[in-house]
């Protein structure tokens, strides 16, 4: 059986190690025209890798924490368009959520675009959670889809650490004790032994990171937590294309479908799934 609160104290040792740096600090390094490269491993190997990374990065910390809690609520058509997008391979497809950043209470109504070059580009406006129909104007302006077609369909919640290098010209940032509640069915997920690692960065510039994660055979592995979180929660949706990512994710943690083991189940602190935000299926 897995020590889950010896492993956190031992990341939260490493994690102490890195010189800090503040939001603040982090303003010029927000790499909204970037190129993202995602990479799937344990927590085993994240340990590996911060204790290799520390003398080259600093550490995001707010109020003396560096392992942020954030939420994410997706919103798509009746007919999941924008997962049917991906599933089909579309290279410019979009994704619209609402994220919030629970250590600061600022949410953002987010609409990220990636195109055929694997560039992703994110706009972004500030917002009230429960209040999504005053920002009608900025979905049409930056999508294909009206607002009225969109509903909420799931939810998540993760601990982010976010690291940058010395330089501040890339960020990387990793997520663990991933949890999904699909607002469709109520079916809920969590992947508590899955870290999902992801570099951004202005260009194909060599990188220090890149190099440790190759060292540690941590390879490149395309991941929407949208996607693989409607995947995993709503079975009557095809999947094709992602079940062989969801066999890669079955051999880093287990898949956890029972709420009532957070407490004992998850590596990180969490927050109790009725605290969530009140959400529900029907159109915004």
């Amino acid at each position: 059986m897995i020590d889950r609160q010896s492993r956190y104290m031992e990341l939260q040792a490493k994690l102490n190690r890195f010189a800090t740096v503040t939001l603040e600090d982090m303003s010029g390094v927000k790499l909204m025209n970037r190129i993202d490269t995602k990479y799937l491993t344990s927590i085993e190997k994240l340990l590996c890798l911060l204790e290799m990374a520390h003398a080259e990065y600093m550490v995001q910390e707010i109020d003396n924490d560096s392992n942020l809690p954030y939420y994410t609520m997706y919103l798509d058509t009746d007919e999941h368009r924008m997962y049917v997008d991906h599933l089909r391979g579309k290279k410019f497809r979009k994704k619209i959520r609402v994220r919030r950043y629970e250590s600061t209470m600022l949410s953002f109504l987010e609409i990220k675009s990636k195109n055929n070059k694997g560039r992703t580009k994110k706009k972004r406006i500030k917002c009230n959670i429960d209040e999504i129909e005053k920002y009608r104007d900025f979905i049409s302006d930056h999508s294909p889809h009206n607002y009225h077609s969109l509903r909420r369909c799931i939810e998540n919640r993760f601990n982010r650490i976010t690291l940058v290098n010395r330089h501040m010209t890339e960020r990387l940032t990793i997520d663990s004790c991933l949890r999904f509640h699909n607002l469709e069915n109520g079916n809920k997920v969590i992947l508590p032994d899955l870290a999902i690692i992801e570099l951004k960065r202005g260009s194909n510039a060599s990188s220090p990171v890149a190099q440790i994660l190759n060292r540690l055979q941590i390879r490149p592995s395309g991941f929407s937590k949208y996607c693989i979180g409607m995947a995993l929660t709503d079975p009557l949706l095809r999947q094709n294309r992602f079940k062989p990512r969801l066999k890669s994710i079955a051999r880093h943690t287990a898949i956890v479908k029972d709420y009532s083991v957070w407490p004992k189940e998850c590596l990180f602190p969490i927050t109790p799934p009725d605290t969530w935000p009140n959400s529900n299926t029907d159109k915004l």
